[in-house]
């Protein structure tokens, strides 16, 4: 993302995964506010933790105070394995979770993602609840409904979505979103991958952040 990028690389049950972590500014942060993970698109259709939407939620977090990582899902950059359709990924998601963790015991949980990263995200974070873990926050860009069997989420889920996705139409998104009775957010004119429209999700996620 920057200079202050830190790669790493953690063993994952497939193999290596390769990571990425940015630290808020320590002037205007002498503690962080939490911790973020976030989720990149599908991989065999060109996802990498650079994707640009990607990299627009960790800035946003960043700028909010949060030690942001992504990792490149199986099979992408210098992760091994192969593509496991959401479930070894989240594993793997889990084990990058439980080594920041080793470094961060204590901060809030914030878990985000974009289209295959939000599924992968979701069946985190309902894995986490079940086990009584605490996510602060789930945040949701251009969710996979329809594509994947995506699972109920809470009510202060942070969704953005394109009007113009023709990847995932907005009408799947309102069927999935229906039953639970939980708004989502919609950029007018805004594709799949939000060109010329990326400002829009952080000053979003920015002021909706309480």
């Amino acid at each position: 993302m920057n200079i202050h990028t830190e790669q790493f690389l953690i063993p994952g049950n497939a193999g290596q995964l390769q990571c990425a972590v940015n630290h808020p500014d320590p002037e205007l942060f002498p503690k962080p506010t939490g911790l973020a993970l976030v989720a990149h698109p599908h991989p065999l259709f060109g996802g990498t933790m650079e994707n640009k939407v990607a990299q627009t939620l960790a800035r946003t977090f960043v700028s909010l105070g949060y030690v942001t990582v992504r990792m490149n899902f199986r099979g992408v950059g210098q992760s091994e394995g192969v593509h496991d359709a959401g479930i070894g990924e989240t594993d793997d998601m889990e084990t990058l979770l439980q080594h920041m963790r080793q470094r961060y015991p204590d901060l809030p949980l914030v878990l985000s993602g974009f289209s295959f990263g939000t599924f992968v995200q979701s069946r985190l974070h309902q894995r986490l609840s079940a086990t009584g873990v605490a996510v602060q926050r789930l945040v949701l860009v251009g969710a996979a409904a329809g594509k994947w069997a995506m699972p109920d989420i809470p009510s202060d889920t942070i969704l953005i979505h394109g009007e113009l996705d023709d990847t995932i139409p907005l009408q799947a998104v309102f069927d999935w979103l229906r039953p639970q009775d939980i708004p989502v957010i919609v950029i007018p004119g805004a594709d799949h991958f939000f060109h010329r429209r990326l400002p829009h999700i952080k000053k979003i996620i920015s002021d909706l952040w309480t």
